[in-house]
């Protein structure tokens, strides 16, 4: 299984409570998540998304993260980018942030890994469509193993999440629920 992390991603009050009426069971199955890679010692990692004031790394022809700097929101300290208190970190967790959808994108996601020798990650996160896929990608093309964790994932087209977990992330990563999961290395 190598040296393995689980990264917890863009679980953020504000993106949290745009997904808060889809999947009920989300924050608990996602704090059995964390409860099980702690009881392992494995690293958690907390990826969010959070833009200085100003928003001086955004620019206008990206269309989301435009139209989210249109808002004023999701700058560092603003408490909707703060981590859904349901999950939230300890002192011992690492917290990355990122500027962009990728995981690694304007962060230090990979320094982090590669120091701490993580050869393995296992992904959770908001959302399917959108941190997840392309933190998986990216982490493909830089050799790192994979896993997601598929009911520990949200997206708010259920059959983008379905196409993304049954057809495209197996190519590349093991898709396992939590309890598969949580039970394979019992």
């Amino acid at each position: 299984m190598g040296n393995s992390a689980l990264l917890v991603m863009d679980v953020q009050r504000d993106i949290v409570a745009r997904f808060a009426e889809q999947d009920g069971g989300y924050l608990p199955r996602l704090a059995r998540c964390v409860e099980v890679a702690r009881g392992r010692n494995l690293p958690v990692i907390y990826v969010t998304v959070a833009f200085r004031a100003g928003y001086p790394e955004v620019s206008q022809r990206n269309r989301g993260f435009a139209a989210v700097a249109g808002t004023g929101r999701m700058t560092i300290g603003d408490p909707a980018t703060e981590i859904h208190p349901d999950v939230a970190p300890r002192s011992e967790d690492v917290i990355v942030t990122k500027r962009r959808v990728s995981a690694f994108a304007g962060s230090d996601l990979d320094v982090v890994l590669r120091s701490r020798d993580i050869d393995t990650m296992i992904l959770t996160g908001i959302a399917t469509s959108g941190v997840v896929l392309s933190t998986l990608r990216q982490a493909a093309d830089l050799d790192y193993r994979l896993t997601v964790l598929s009911d520990a994932c949200l997206d708010a087209d259920p059959e983008v999440h379905r196409v993304l977990l049954e057809k495209v992330f197996p190519r590349q990563a093991e898709v396992l629920t939590v309890e598969q999961w949580a039970d394979a290395a019992a």
